[in-house]
């Protein structure tokens, strides 16, 4: 089974919180830390954007993405939500072996 880390912007907290509570009640996500703060730039419809965001960081398994991006879709007020998975190369054993116990085995 493939690990990812899965970044995803939201424009405020209770969004994120929001998001993080179904991921971890739906089991699609073992783990997620919201931090805030986040100064973004970017184009957006021709004009460059500056935004305060909430980061989330998802621990889930690369199974579970497709899963995941629909539920952030779904949950998410964004047209275009950042939804973002990059591979876990490595990790302590104990911890990846947690994120298999904690995930949805269901596909």
């Amino acid at each position: 089974m493939g690990y990812i880390v899965v970044f995803v912007t939201c424009p405020d907290k209770s969004t994120a919180e929001k998001i993080a509570d179904g991921l971890i009640k739906e089991k699609l996500a073992a783990c997620v830390n919201i931090t805030g703060d986040v100064n973004s730039v970017y184009f957006w419809k021709g004009n460059i954007e500056k935004d305060q965001e909430y980061l989330m960081i998802i621990k889930t398994t690369e199974e579970l993405f497709e899963k995941l991006e629909k539920f952030i879709k779904d949950s998410h007020p964004y047209t275009v939500p950042e939804i973002i998975g990059m591979p876990i190369i490595k990790g302590s054993k104990e911890y990846l072996d947690w994120i298999d116990q904690t995930v949805s085995r269901e596909q």
